[in-house]
C-alpha cells in the first residue's frame, strides 16, 4: 500500500484505563500518515483535543452527517 488516505473510527481512549496509551496511539498514527483522520465521538475529549494539535491538517471533527470527499 502507497497511502493510508483515511483512519476514521472510535478508538476507545477515555478513562483511567485507556489515557495513559493517547500518546502511544498518536505515535503509532503518525507512522501511517493519513491524509485525513476522523477520531469519533468514543475516542474521548483528551484524545480528541491531541489528535488535533497533533495532526492540524488532517484532523477533521466528526458530527452527525458528515460526508468525506477525497480528491
Amino acid at each position: 500500500m502507497d497511502r493510508l488516505y483515511a483512519v476514521l473510527g472510535g478508538f476507545h481512549l477515555s478513562g483511567p484505563q485507556f489515557e495513559p496509551i493517547i500518546e502511544e496511539t498518536i505515535e503509532s498514527m503518525k507512522k501511517m500518515n493519513p491524509t485525513i483522520f476522523v477520531p469519533m465521538h468514543c475516542t474521548g475529549w483528551k484524545a480528541v483535543h491531541r489528535f488535533e494539535e497533533m495532526f492540524p491538517e488532517a484532523f477533521v471533527l466528526n458530527s452527525v452527517g458528515s460526508k468525506y470527499t477525497l480528491a
